[in-house]
């Protein structure tokens, strides 16, 4: 099992940065890369076992399973289902802790998955740098972007 981790300091409120990540369904919102984001059905995007189907650019469809969200501890963890990535058993956390002296946030994104030997090292890097890190970003550039129209 492969497990990778990357973490980031939001400029915002634990309350800011949870309901942008909350919503299942709205990763699209800030996950650069995704051309489209819908859960399947009729299920709301924070009920536990909504599926979302994401189109991606350079991978193409994306099928998560929402496995536990908390609104008490900030977390989000999911699971992929259906993916042309060479990975399997692929599950990850997102989980938020609010910084006291400054107001921001604390977000960590965890992964872990199984890959082929010949692709593991290469995935075990894309993950925190090609998929974690670029969504922190985005996100800061949303919160940054909201504060300056407050």
């Amino acid at each position: 099992m492969i497990h990778v981790m990357a973490s980031s300091v939001l400029p915002a409120s634990v309350s800011s940065v949870w309901g942008l990540i909350r919503d299942f369904g709205a990763l699209g919102n800030w996950l650069p890369r995704v051309k489209s984001c819908v859960i399947e059905g009729d299920e709301p995007g924070d009920r536990v076992g909504a599926i979302r189907r994401l189109e991606m650019g350079d991978v193409g469809v994306i099928r998560e399973q929402l496995l536990a969200l908390s609104d008490v501890d900030h977390a989000v963890t999911f699971s992929i289902i259906e993916s042309a990535l060479p990975i399997g058993n692929y599950r990850s956390t997102i989980s938020l802790l609010p910084i006291t002296k400054s107001d921001h946030t604390f977000i960590q994104w965890r992964g872990q998955f199984e890959a082929p030997v010949e692709q593991a090292a290469s995935m075990e890097a894309r993950m925190p740098t090609q998929i974690y890190q670029p969504a922190f970003d985005r996100l800061a550039e949303i919160l940054v972007s909201r504060e300056a129209q407050s």
